[in-house]
């Protein structure tokens, strides 16, 4: 068989495989259904005015994970001649030759690994580069957002960090920017990547005043949503552990080469609603009766940097610095009771929850003798409360400001690789959550695992042991005695409520394990949603958080928050696709050459053979004429 046509017959056989795969990749969005969610059919608005496009965890690997490029390749054989020529024996040169070749085969080994490292983070940054321009091209957000650990170690040089954010640009973010200087609050900020050199005795003073300079960045600028389209082509970065450290190796100078190259690490900005999306906002004639507040609807993004809220921290300064920034957002926040002012915090570590409700659980290690924060997996519960009570103004008590309901909002975050959607919620104190328990459906309430000789409620009558397991929540250690607990004479006063967190969608009803019914849904609650990576290995996930203003709800309206998500898959997919395609086009273009060589070459060679073969017939038969003759 002729090499142009077996090429041919392999593109052809390939082809259909690739066509399917490489329509499939590029059209994932269209075939998967990955877009915002919509306002319901009621609101004359079809599409929701704010669409954030959130993406976790890219974690950007780089040069030092790979091999040093000024280093030998083969580095067994550098001292081979030398030690041959110091060899006594014959034995002895055999045993250095015979090392020799056991470290060129290593040496082999470490290079080709080294070789196949650096086509991974190619090919993975392209991966990342397809997730971001497909989802950008088919959902088109109003607002882009990667919520922490751009790159993968914050160990690095400053030299390595230029390179992996200018990847993180040119590459993975090609066509999108970071956020304006003057949008954090600042005139001027230089955005070069060159780290900032080391001040001396005599630059303390100006050390200083670029400290102070810092808060200038905390934004608070005010704008009408929808109105500057270049929000669709900038990327909110927020800070994760592995760009900045957490707060046990958190300083001043990861900050800033972060803030150089991706943007200031706290700030907000608010989007007030314009009219004419409110007043069209819904179609039911009740809605011409709610009087107009004197102010529109606001959406207000809280930009945090979460990594040294917790203690200690290697810096008190800038852990100072956080709290200040926090204490900014909350006295500049509008009433707790003011329900048409509502907050996106966007931060990357996760709210403290209870084990087993996501995949990862509390867990906090300190660097040796408890000198600064080493790795945690969510915040402490201490932060978390903050968070909770202090930004979201949310209480256990009634009798608080907005019966402790706080303002209405969402927690967007990452550093939990495999995502995880809750609600936080705490009962309140004689507040309207509370219900009873004996009239709860046994279906619809979290129940807690039962103690020694504790009697149940109605409601929990007549279920079996394996229904009970099932919906049996972790209670406190006294349930895994294995003796039955003691009278007490005086009951213990009842504890403060505490926060709770439950899997999004939760059921309506949470019973504690002293059987007090709380209605999560009447409670102080809001809802966290923690990223799926965008990491091949979690399939390149991307979020989809849709806001938009329901003028029904509440006396003047309120804001609605939904989420969606979906991914391309893991990128073992991306590369074979795009293998299969290399595969086509090589056979395509080795087919066509071999086809001209064939045609031209090798058709000009017969062409020879044929003319020399009729010639020597011709001189033959002129041969036999002439002998005829004579």
């Amino acid at each position: 068989m002729q090499l142009s046509r077996l090429l041919f017959c392999i593109a052809l056989l390939v082809f259909p495989v690739a066509l399917l795969g490489t329509t499939w990749l590029y059209l994932y969005p269209v075939f998967q259904g990955c877009a915002f969610p919509s306002p319901p059919s009621t609101h004359a608005q079809a599409v929701a005015p704010f669409r954030l496009l959130a993406l976790g965890d890219p974690q950007l690997e780089g040069d030092s994970s790979l091999p040093d490029p000024d280093a030998l390749i083969f580095p067994s054989v550098e001292f081979l001649v030398p030690h041959l020529r110091n060899a006594t024996t014959l034995q002895e040169g055999r045993g250095i030759v015979g090392q020799a070749a056991k470290g060129v085969m290593q040496d082999a080994g470490r290079w080709l690994e080294g070789k196949r490292k650096a086509v991974d983070l190619w090919g993975n940054d392209w991966y990342l580069a397809h997730i971001v321009r497909s989802m950008t091209w088919w959902t088109e957000p109003t607002h882009i957002s990667v919520l922490g650990d751009l790159l993968g170690s914050q160990w690095v040089t400053d030299g390595e960090f230029r390179k992996r954010a200018g990847r993180y640009w040119h590459v993975v973010m090609k066509g999108l920017e970071k956020v304006p200087d003057r949008i954090f609050g600042a005139e001027e900020v230089k955005t070069e990547e060159a780290p900032a050199e080391p001040a001396e005795n005599g630059e303390a003073e100006e050390e200083d005043n670029n400290k102070a300079e810092r808060k200038r960045l905390w934004g608070g600028t005010t704008e009408v949503l929808g109105e500057d389209k270049s929000w669709e082509k900038r990327v909110i970065n927020i800070a994760g552990n592995h760009d900045v450290g957490y707060a046990g190796d958190l300083d001043e100078s990861r900050i800033e080469r972060f803030e150089r190259a991706f943007g200031s690490v706290n700030w907000d900005i608010w989007f007030t609603l314009p009219d004419h999306l409110r007043s069209n906002y819904s179609t039911s004639p009740s809605s011409a009766d709610v009087a107009q507040p004197d102010t529109p609807p606001v959406l207000r993004l809280v930009i945090l940097n979460s990594m040294n809220l917790d203690t200690p921290a290697w810096s008190a300064d800038l852990q100072t610095e956080t709290y200040q920034y926090l204490n900014h957002i909350i006295t500049n926040s509008l009433p707790v009771e003011d329900k048409t002012h509502a907050t996106i915090l966007l931060t990357h570590i996760p709210l403290e929850k209870e084990p087993g409700v996501c995949v990862d659980a509390p867990y906090f290690d300190f660097f040796e003798d408890g000198q600064g924060v080493k790795e945690q997996n969510m915040l402490s519960g201490h932060a978390s409360k903050i968070v909770l009570e202090g930004l979201f103004g949310m209480s256990g008590k009634s009798d608080a400001a907005g019966a402790g309901l706080g303002r209405r909002g969402v927690v967007v975050n990452g550093h939990d690789h495999a995502g995880c959607h809750v609600v936080h919620f705490v009962p309140r104190e004689g507040g309207e959550g509370a219900c009873d328990v004996n009239a709860v459906e046994r279906g619809d309430a979290y129940w807690p695992a039962l103690k020694a000789n504790e009697s149940m409620p109605e409601a929990v009558v007549g279920m079996n042991s394996e229904d009970l397991n099932a919906m049996a929540l972790v209670n406190d250690t006294d349930s895994d005695s294995d003796s039955p607990s003691e009278p007490q004479s005086t009951p213990n006063p009842p504890p403060s409520p505490g926060w709770k967190a439950r899997a999004f969608p939760h059921r309506s009803f949470d019973i504690s394990p002293d059987l007090v019914c709380t209605s999560i849904n009447k409670s102080p609650h809001i809802r966290e949603i923690t990223l799926r990576s965008m990491m091949g290995e979690y399939s390149g996930y991307a979020g989809f958080l849709s806001a938009w203003f329901d003028d029904d709800l509440g006396e003047k309206g309120e804001w609605v928050f939904e989420f969606g998500s979906c991914g391309v898959g893991v990128q073992h997919w991306w590369w074979c696709i795009h293998i299969i395609d290399l595969i086509v086009v090589v056979a395509l273009l080795g087919g066509g050459l071999a086809y001209a060589y064939e045609r031209v070459v090798l058709g000009g060679e017969r062409l020879e053979r044929r003319v020399g073969k009729k010639g020597g017939v011709e001189v033959k038969r002129g041969v036999q004429s002439g002998t005829s003759g004579n």
